[in-house]
């Protein structure tokens, strides 16, 4: 059924089979959606998953809230650094809460089945070696690790553990990747040849600066814990309230941004990533003693696979910009185009070739030539957006997580995946601060 109707969409052609995609908008079931559906369906008896946030900041409350918005999902333990957040966790979601600074008194529990963790980057490789190996199910934030020389050995820890592990880059599941992933697959837009990426972030907060309690410091903070796999240094409220500033902590905007469109680009074409990467930028406006540009662009080499013919991809970044949070992903191709968001898709075509020109057809009718009649053209430009009813990226991420753990399935951003999304994005900073191409190795995952 499957092969027929490929083969009836390529017989239509590219702006044809777009038109007869029109019907197959958001409200067909995705795959996110048939996996919640199977979870969300399930019974009241079903055991619970009972979870455990090391990393209580923004984005842990945000993931937590999401996570326990989910049937039989339980929060028993909080882990974080700074005393204020555990208080604030017991608040927002009950006395009976664990907390703890330290994580392996947390991962010592036999309460806990699965584990979020959105601690600064630096942090994310060895509390996810730690958590696989207490035989903790695992959703660690992106990117995941905080080089490209940490990548292989969280890959070799969740292979080893036989847990779930899912990475954090909540897109993978929205209705928009999905949706452009099929179309692009029944050859909607041809062949991929470009493709490009832009975030922009206008707010303070968005720009990293994040609040500082007038509470935190070193005995509200473990100072020493939080350094203790970085550079020595003294006290600075700055490095641990607004880490992402720092190199020794954070990734900068490419492993804060870029990593969420290499996740979407990656899940829509099957891409294993670029082997040639190149970042230039600049620190413009945030001169706050940071250490990673505020401006950053990066170019991207795609090779010929199998999943994909050659294409370049750019990206690009800033923390001023007049458009206010103003994200998307244009996927290029030799018939037409994507934009795509998390909960919409715009599918453009290239102009109609002279032989459906309605004005060249209009002279050739003047002209006596009847056999040129003018056609009724199909659309040249295609909306698919979400139902009001979705839930969200972030729901789905978690309901993916949740099923898996319970049936033993896979989730559609492993370790693997995970890594080869962050790798060009860690890369481009590289690239920057070294001035120089970066030769990287997608299949095998490894610099060249």
């Amino acid at each position: 059924m499957k092969q027929n109707r490929r083969n009836f969409l390529k017989k239509l052609g590219a702006t044809g089979a777009v038109a007869a995609l029109g019907d197959m908008a958001f409200s067909q079931e995705s795959l996110a959606q048939q996996t919640l559906a199977r979870s969300e369906g399930s019974s009241e008896n079903d055991q619970p998953i009972r979870l455990a946030l090391i990393g209580a900041g923004i984005m842990g409350t945000e993931d937590t809230n999401s996570a326990l918005r989910h049937a039989n999902v339980q929060l028993v333990a909080v882990c974080d650094l700074y005393s204020g957040r555990l208080e604030s966790a017991k608040k927002r979601w009950g006395d009976h809460l664990f907390t703890t600074k330290d994580h392996i008194d947390l991962l010592k529990r036999k309460d806990i089945d699965a584990v979020i963790i959105a601690t600064p980057d630096h942090w994310h490789k060895q509390i996810s070696i730690d958590a696989l190996n207490a035989g903790k199910h695992v959703y660690c934030e992106k990117p995941m690790v905080h080089s490209v020389r940490e990548g292989m050995e969280v890959v070799n820890a969740w292979k080893k553990s036989g847990k779930v592990m899912v990475v954090g880059s909540q897109g993978v599941s929205s209705l928009g990747n999905e949706k452009a992933k099929q179309l692009l697959a029944e050859g909607a837009i041809g062949d991929l040849v470009y493709a490009e990426g832009f975030w922009a972030r206008m707010s303070p907060e968005g720009a990293w600066q994040y609040n500082i309690p007038t509470d935190g410091n070193e005995q509200t903070v473990d100072w020493k814990r939080y350094i203790s796999n970085t550079n020595n240094r003294v006290w600075d409220p700055m490095r641990f309230f607004r880490w992402r500033n720092y190199l020794d902590y954070g990734t900068g905007m490419s492993g804060d941004l870029f990593v969420h469109l290499f996740s979407s680009l990656h899940f829509i074409t099957n891409s294993m990533g670029p082997n040639k990467i190149s970042a230039m930028g600049g620190l413009r406006y945030w001169k706050d003693g940071r250490e990673v540009p505020d401006v950053l662009l990066g170019t991207f080499d795609y090779p010929d696979s199998k999943e994909h013919k050659g294409f370049n991809l750019s990206l690009r970044c800033n923390f001023v910009d007049g458009t206010s949070g103003t994200t998307y992903l244009r996927i290029v191709g030799t018939k037409g185009s994507m934009d795509v968001k998390w909960e919409e898709v715009v599918v453009k075509m290239n102009q109609t070739g002279a032989s459906d020109d309605p004005f060249l057809q209009e002279q050739a009718r003047l002209r006596g030539d009847t056999e040129s009649r003018a056609k009724i053209l199909p659309p040249k430009e295609l909306v698919y957006s979400a139902e009001r009813s979705w839930k969200g990226a972030h729901y789905d991420h978690f309901g993916n997580w949740f099923q898996a753990i319970r049936t033993g399935g896979t989730v559609a951003e492993d370790p693997v995946f995970g890594f080869r999304a962050a790798a060009p994005a860690l890369l481009c900073n590289d690239s920057y601060f070294q001035n120089k191409f970066i030769n990287w190795d997608p299949v095998n995952m490894k610099l060249i």
